[in-house]
């Protein structure tokens, strides 16, 4: 064991519903101010690594893109000690060259979803954190060194493109986003991406790339293509995760993403202070108010 506390976690996405050899297996319930999680969060070792799985459509994908409570996924985790998440997407290919059961390492991502709530800093509480560079790039480079050591097929960079769902593209849609010189496209990384950014963790993605979405004549997306190659990706995700957690457990952080708050806050603390809201957001601006 690498101490007690649960500092990792992966969130995964379609398809990947649970880790395989997890072991010391905890099912938590969580509560937070702002509701409850997709799912229980289930903590446990890999490795000998304390960390911790969150279904991001609840087990059984019971819940569509726009009705995943994000801010409680987000806020859960950290209540739980988690320092760094990885986080697992499906996605579309934009670019001929991202073909289908491709691993995609996204450095940004452009939002285009419309009903989420983006934001654990509202009511009287106002900050604005920076996210000119969305991901952790620490994080990141370890993912690289990873896959590569397994010689997964991957892609360093890329745009990812958020969109709001739960309907596949449009042709013309689909069209758009590829002139807009975007990489690939899905419609869960946004805002978990924002949240994980305010409440000061660090956050990097793994985008599996299930299909040309529909802008390939002939191989436009369908579920059952999807969960075909879904099904074929799960296998190598499973050894990125085991390889993965030690090396995250044993990672110097250098990186700013654990004090993205630190100037962000427009409201004077005084009206922080006497703001009701306050009890809600606690666990994330404690170190700075300490009221």
């Amino acid at each position: 064991m690498r101490g007690n506390l649960v500092k990792i976690a992966f969130i995964g996405g379609s398809g990947l519903y649970e880790i395989a050899g997890i072991k010391n297996i905890i099912e938590r319930n969580v509560d937070t101010p702002f509701g409850r999680p997709s799912d229980k969060i289930t903590t446990g070792e890999i490795n000998g690594v304390n960390c911790a799985f969150l279904p991001r459509h609840g087990r059984g994908h019971t819940l569509n893109p726009s009705e995943i409570n994000q801010r409680a996924n987000i806020y859960a985790l950290k209540s739980l000690g988690v320092g760094q998440i990885v986080s697992f997407t499906a996605c579309g290919s934009l670019k001929k060259e991202m073909k289908p059961r491709d691993f995609v390492i996204p450095d940004q991502v452009f939002d285009k979803t419309k009903n989420r709530p983006s934001t654990f800093f509202e009511k009287g509480i106002v900050a604005h954190v920076s996210m000119a560079y969305p991901f952790c790039n620490g994080i990141r480079d370890l993912i690289r060194q990873i896959v590569d050591e397994l010689g997964i097929k991957h892609h360093f960079g890329g745009t990812y493109v958020c969109i709001e769902g739960p309907q596949f593209s449009t042709k013309a849609e689909s069209e758009a986003n590829r002139q807009a010189g975007f990489s690939i496209v899905g419609m869960t990384l946004f805002p978990e991406a924002k949240l994980a950014r305010e409440a000061e963790m660090c956050y990097a993605n793994i985008s599996l790339v299930t299909d040309f979405d529909v802008w390939k004549e002939g191989e436009e997306v369908t579920n059952d293509a999807v969960a075909s190659v879904v099904a074929a990706n799960l296998a190598s995700s499973k050894r990125v995760i085991e390889s993965l957690v030690v090396k995250l457990s044993e990672r110097e952080i250098k990186c700013s993403c654990g004090s993205s708050l630190k100037t962000s806050f427009m409201t004077p603390s005084d009206k922080i202070a006497q703001n009701p809201y306050y009890k809600n957001v606690s666990l994330l601006i404690d170190k700075y108010f300490k009221l």
